[in-house]
């Protein structure tokens, strides 16, 4: 097993390569209320202020399960993109996910259809504001709808902190209109106008789910900003989960109450439902506070949506997908180039474009974009790479993933032949792009690619630590840490500490380390150091930097066994063109690869502090030593 931190270079090289990457990578600064903010206002918008009356003029009052139904599609891919988001938290969502495990072709179309499909998502919600506004501003509402774009797009070039904290407060004042909305109208309801429920048949729910799936497709833009999430492996499904509870009974609610407090006549086709209904409810200050809330709604969107489709921009950029300037940052720390192309591309859909055709084509490429997501966990799972470590694992694997690959089937034709085309175009452009401008750029790797080499296997000589997926996945171990479960503590206070003579050889350290190891874990001696030598000889021991991490898994160990050995001297190691001083002898438990990796991740981290080797080599004792380990700042 190649073990990821062969990346480690000389101590000053590496000092100054990691000031790079930290300079190149993005500020983590959304919580758990940020997620659940993106998430929530991204769905809170167009669904609920533009599209109930439209939607309401195909399926009669049933249109209430339509939007039900419609929510309750998409838990599949909820724990698809949580289990892939908590693996690899990276900026660039479902293109990052369907590269990596379905390889760069896929990702290609990905990344171009889902950055499209973003683009016209926060459209509509541009689109919304200037018709809730037009009323009261006196313009146009595609000039108002600019106007807001422009102004979305200074928000996000300022940075995400800021974009975040002006998520939250929208999200919390839009919740607090609706909730006193709702709690207004359901006594208001006349049952007269929920009758027939279902004018046009059973069968025209679920055209109109899919029709309204454009409403819930915002749940999964927090994934394009996972790489700025704190603790990805708690905040982002738990934020997707809260907010898909919160929206789903908001519509169902706020849509009984406007199909209950409207006649058809003056609901079907309605771009201002609410209002409407609000107008009926509570009189003029209703349709005053329903417009506050609806420009909330549609500003969250559009803000979330172009932080969103930006950072799709900039992990292509980074990839050579696109060209690299889309991944440089700003003095903000923010994809500047990205940003701004984005927000160029949506103010021209605003100028083009009708509210019912840019949400079909939305809905479209999103759904069959969900089905790949679907497809990419099987992938990831299935490929036995060790290093795929999800925070959040789906539940009911992979019954969930294939109901959600139905899902995609059974809603795409049912979104009408122009935008089942539109989808298809997109999906050929995917392929043109890759063939002439990608395929001889691109450099990542992906899963699929392992998947096949465990389908044959394993004739290729390969191993799978090779790949450059796994190194990538290692990386972001390393970045991640430590779980609050893990007992690295404990492993570091328990370890053995050999301090080693001048001349000593790497082959003995091992042997005396593998005597250690066997008498606490009840292995034999000779099978360790036979399993570490090998290990070695076959370059899987990373050593360099002056820092050596020789490991083994073994079936039969219940825990984890650390050996700490120092050269002050410096000793010879196979692979390594400079002296080693610390060595770090680990044994796993086979039964849990992923905690062993995280052990490592976390020993290399702290070891890559340029302070680390000097206070190793002066600490006094075993006690010193293991603080110096230990010590998260050096």
């Amino acid at each position: 097993m190649l073990f990821l931190f062969q990346s480690l270079s000389c101590i000053r090289k590496k000092a100054q390569y990691d000031t790079n990457l930290v300079a190149k990578r993005l500020s983590k600064e959304i919580g758990l209320l940020g997620v659940f903010a993106i998430c929530t206002g991204a769905m809170i918008s167009s669904g609920f202020f533009l599209l109930p009356g439209i939607a309401a003029s195909k399926a009669g009052p049933a249109v209430i399960l339509a939007y039900i139904l419609s929510g309750l599609l998409i838990i599949p891919t909820l724990f698809s993109m949580s289990e892939l988001s908590t693996a690899m938290p990276r900026s660039g969502g479902t293109y990052f996910f369907i590269s990596r495990s379905l390889g760069p072709m896929f990702g290609t179309i990905d990344g171009v259809g889902v950055w499209l499909a973003m683009l016209l998502k926060s459209s509509i919600a541009l689109v919304g504001l200037g018709a809730y506004l037009a009323h009261y501003v006196g313009l146009p509402q595609v000039i108002i709808g600019v106007i807001f774009g422009v102004v979305f797009m200074a928000i996000n070039l300022i940075g995400t902190k800021e974009t975040g904290g002006l998520q939250v407060g929208m999200v919390v004042a839009l919740l607090g209109i609706l909730i006193y909305f709702l709690v207004a109208g359901l006594p208001r309801i006349e049952p007269a106008n929920l009758k027939p429920f279902t004018p046009f048949g059973t069968g025209a729910i679920l055209p109109t789910a899919g029709f309204v799936f454009v409403s819930y497709i915002g749940l999964t833009k927090v994934a394009s900003v996972s790489e700025e999430v704190r603790n990805p492996g708690r905040n982002i499904p738990l934020g997707m989960i809260l907010s898909l509870v919160v929206v789903i009974t908001i519509y169902a609610l706020g849509v009984w109450v406007v199909v209950g407090v409207l006649p058809a006549e003056e609901l079907y086709f309605s771009l201002t439902p609410i209002a409407d209904a609000a107008g009926v409810i509570v009189g003029p200050v209703g349709v005053i506070l329903i417009t506050i809330a609806a420009v909330l709604a549609f500003a969250t969107t559009g803000n979330a949506g172009i932080m969103s489709a930006s950072r799709y921009l900039l992990a292509m950029g980074r990839d050579r997908v696109i060209p690299h300037p889309f991944s440089r940052l700003s003095r903000f720390r923010t994809p500047k180039n990205a940003i701004l192309l984005t927000s160029g591309i949506v103010l021209l859909i605003v100028l083009t474009l009708n509210v019912e055709s840019i949400a079909k084509l939305a809905s479209t490429f999103q759904i069959l974009v969900f089905a790949f997501i679907n497809i990419a966990v099987i992938v990831m799972r299935e490929s036995g790479i060790k290093s795929y470590d999800p925070g959040f694992k789906s539940p009911l694997y992979p019954y969930i993933q294939i109901a959600g690959i139905l899902v995609a089937v059974i809603l795409i034709p049912e979104m009408g032949l122009i935008a089942s085309i539109f989808a298809l175009v997109l999906v050929s452009l995917g392929v043109v792009w890759y063939y002439l401008y990608v395929r001889r750029r691109v450099t990542s790797t992906a899963a699929i690619g392992k998947m096949a080499e465990r389908a044959a296997e394993r004739l290729l000589a390969r191993d799978a630590h090779a790949l450059g997926l796994d190194k990538e996945l290692r990386q972001i171990l390393k970045e991640k840490g430590l779980r609050r479960e893990d007992p690295f503590e404990r492993v570091v206070r328990e370890a053995e500490f050999l301090e080693l003579e001048c001349g000593c050889e790497a082959e003995e350290v091992l042997h005396r380390a593998s005597r250690i190891l066997a008498k606490r874990s009840g292995m034999s001696t000779d099978l360790l150091y036979g399993a570490l030598l090998e290990r070695s000889r076959l370059g899987e021991t990373p050593a360099e930097a002056g820092i050596a991490l020789p490991h083994v898994l073994m079936n039969d160990v219940e825990d984890f066994y650390l050996v700490m050995a120092r050269s002050i001297d410096g000793i010879e190691f196979p692979m390594s063109e400079q002296s080693i001083h610390a060595v770090f002898v680990l044994l796993g438990s086979r039964k849990n690869p992923a905690q062993h990796l995280r052990f490592l991740a976390e020993i290399a981290r702290r070891a890559e502090d340029p302070a680390f080797l000097d206070l190793w080599i002066n600490a006094k004792g075993r006690a010193e030593i293991i603080e110096v380990l230990l010590t998260k700042e050096t």
